[in-house]
């Protein structure tokens, strides 16, 4: 059984590429995924967490259970850029680099597939849908309901690792952070109620859009006035909706938003303060506020020790160190039951135009990058399974 060639790879992402599929709707990405894995000799599980796809590769000798994970799911954008594999599918692009975690995830387990002599214990690769949609309230998705449904089980996981492509890094280094690597999210939704008037006449009623303003305006204080500034937090309202006609003031304003933080204990105040900032702001210009809150995903943070021993065993990337990110990822589902470490790629090349961020319609990787990932992440998987047993002592 043999590897997965350079070109093979990088045909693989080009073809995820032209095909993105949005959370809950991953499912051609799926079968490719399953399908690369049965060719490598593995049984792949499908259907995991909706189109979530899991398979163990045991190796010869006994050892620890690891787990590898790449997510797979599209975003709403549409791709403005003409290479040659854009996106066929209209308003759906790969603009986060999933299609290169998941052709990653497929390389390295066709790689340690055709190494098993050389495998201590077992690599979980999973497949992730739905890391980019936001929980309906009272539910779960994506990674979190992966766990539910027993990733980290049957073998137990020793320890998780994943990387996401960074285009502030330039392509051939490996980020680490040495702590906290992603934000933790917070959804809000706020409903201002005043009373509907005439435009002309705003003294009959209670106008809600003004007090949409006032309470924007008092949220940013959060951060600037009350948030310790050695600490990383954001309060960011992203919509606003009210109004039906230019002389009719409405009865209600409508505010949605995030809030991000990189700890829990500065999380758990901003929500207090939130929920008793809105109201009485609200409360101050006559209006009623209802207010939901709806958690996404915790903060990502790595096991410091753990990052750092698995990154002393990548080669072919040289690692550097690099800031966490106000973004969220819900690796953190993984990240907090288990040991972990989650690094980024270096995928920026100014020669070349590769520079754009993102989550934005122009963002692309250097995809020579994707060979020397697949072959660095197996090494270092390698010789993290092999030397668990010095390892894991060392983990807090």
């Amino acid at each position: 059984m043999t590897a997965l060639t350079p070109e093979q790879l990088i045909a693989f992402r080009r073809d995820l590429h032209r095909h993105p599929e949005l959370s809950h709707q991953e499912s051609r990405t799926a079968a490719k995924v399953a399908e690369a894995l049965r060719a490598a000799g593995l049984t792949p599980a499908t259907g995991i967490a909706g189109h979530g796809v899991v398979a163990t590769l045991e190796g010869d000798h006994p050892g620890p259970t690891l787990l590898f994970r790449a997510d797979m799911d599209a975003l709403p954008i549409t791709e403005e850029s003409r290479h040659g594999y854009e996106s066929c599918n209209p308003g759906v692009m790969h603009a986060c680099g999933h299609d290169v975690h998941t052709t990653v995830g497929v390389g390295v387990a066709s790689l340690l597939a055709s190494r098993r002599a050389d495998l201590h214990g077992r690599i979980k690769f999973v497949f992730q849908p739905a890391e980019e949609a936001a929980p309906p309230p009272g539910q779960v998705i994506g990674a979190e309901l992966m766990v539910r449904e027993g990733v980290l089980e049957s073998p137990a996981v020793d320890a998780a690792f994943a990387l996401h492509v960074m285009p502030l890094l330039e392509a051939g280094k490996i980020g680490c952070t040495g702590g906290a690597v992603w934000a933790g999210s917070d959804i809000f939704d706020i409903h201002l109620t005043g009373s509907m008037a005439h435009g002309a006449y705003p003294h009959e009623g209670i106008d809600p859009i003004v007090a949409a303003a006032a309470v924007i305006q008092a949220l940013q204080s959060l951060v600037a006035r009350e948030t310790d500034a050695r600490e990383a937090a954001v309060v960011s309202v992203c919509r606003i909706t009210a109004g039906t006609a230019y002389n009719i003031i409405p009865d209600r304003a409508h505010l949605q938003g995030t809030i991000r933080t990189l700890s829990t204990a500065v999380r758990e105040r901003l929500l207090a303060r939130f929920n008793e900032l809105v109201k009485s702001v609200a409360s101050a210009y006559g209006c009623t506020a209802e207010i939901a809150l709806v958690q996404g995903a915790h903060v990502t943070t790595n096991n410091p020790t753990l990052e750092r021993l698995f990154a002393e065993r990548i080669g072919g990337l040289a690692t550097v160190p690099f800031k966490p990110q106000m973004g969220a990822e819900d690796f953190s589902a993984f990240a907090r039951r288990v040991p972990a470490a989650f690094l980024f790629l270096g995928v920026r090349n100014e020669e070349r135009g590769i520079v754009h961020m993102i989550h934005t319609p122009r963002f692309d990787v250097e995809e020579s990058v994707i060979p020397t990932a697949v072959q660095s992440m197996s090494e270092a998987l390698l010789a993290t399974a092999r030397d668990w047993a010095t390892i894991a002592p060392q983990l807090s």
